[in-house]
């Protein structure tokens, strides 16, 4: 018991960089606490005390804000940051080095018996006031935006957000990212809010854009050398971009920045 404790503590420095010493974690964190205290409840469930086991549930959300049926089965170094409103339904299983936000809900879409409940892989992070329902599984190191009502299966490695949750981003689209931030670096203006992952309309377009250039760019180069080929002379050297653009993109990007910091504020 003593040594997952440990265990749990440590994985905490990981994941939370406002965690100074293993003793204010241990005093501290309500998220760990209600853990420990499911860790109790869910072994007296599984000897038939449910009476009992739902007593010290009810006692750990009393104390932590932190609602976890006995009968979920929780893996290794899970860890619930700040915690308050997190609810954990009685048929949902969760592997190891899982961490979920506050405001979670791992809920069900049936009052049917059965496996209701999601099911998360190893490494899944859920961001704050996200709803994950019905039996679906996240796979391993997925990834669920904050707010977002996730109610069909999510592959792993993926991100999504939403309601209801799309994909933001998968393994696929990392060719697709690294090769949008090669070509804003060499057009002048930098890669900033062109992520295949964020929201934003005006980023995402630019995303679209820089994939629509890359593809016309491949076919004049592949025209270029077929007419070369035929004895013609084209395309020896394409036109570069005037500093005068680059200056005014680079105008434009920070104006973008500082209106979206004035609506933070």
């Amino acid at each position: 018991m003593f040594t997952r404790i440990r265990e749990d503590i440590k994985s905490v420095f990981n994941r939370d960089p406002a965690a100074r010493n293993a003793f204010e974690v241990l005093t501290t964190y309500p998220g760990l606490h209600a853990v420990w205290f499911h860790r109790l409840s869910h072994k007296l469930w599984t000897w038939r005390w449910y009476w009992l086991a739902r007593f010290i549930s009810t006692i750990s959300r009393w104390f932590t804000g932190v609602e976890i049926h006995p009968g979920a089965r929780i893996g290794r170094r899970f860890f619930i940051d700040h915690g308050m409103g997190v609810v954990i339904g009685e048929t949902a299983e969760i592997g190891d080095d899982v961490t979920i936000y506050h405001g979670v809900t791992l809920g069900g879409t049936s009052w049917d018996g059965g496996k209701r409940h999601p099911t998360l892989k190893n490494g899944v992070v859920i961001g704050a006031g996200a709803k994950v329902l019905g039996p679906i599984e996240v796979g391993e190191n997925a990834r669920i935006g904050s707010n977002a009502v996730v109610v069909k299966a999510v592959p792993a490695n993926t991100t999504v957000m939403g309601i209801p949750a799309r994909v933001a981003s998968s393994p696929q689209d990392k060719e697709a990212v690294k090769r949008r931030e090669e070509m804003a670096k060499a057009y002048g203006f930098d890669a900033y809010a062109i992520s295949a992952d964020n929201p934003d309309p005006v980023a995402t377009a630019m995303g679209r854009m820089l994939d629509h250039v890359h593809v016309l760019d491949q076919k004049v180069s592949d025209l270029c050398k077929a007419v070369n080929e035929l004895g013609g002379d084209v395309c020896e050297k394409l036109p570069e971009v005037e500093l005068d653009d680059v200056d005014f993109i680079n105008a434009e990007q920070k104006a973008a920045e500082r209106r979206q910091t004035k609506k933070k504020e």
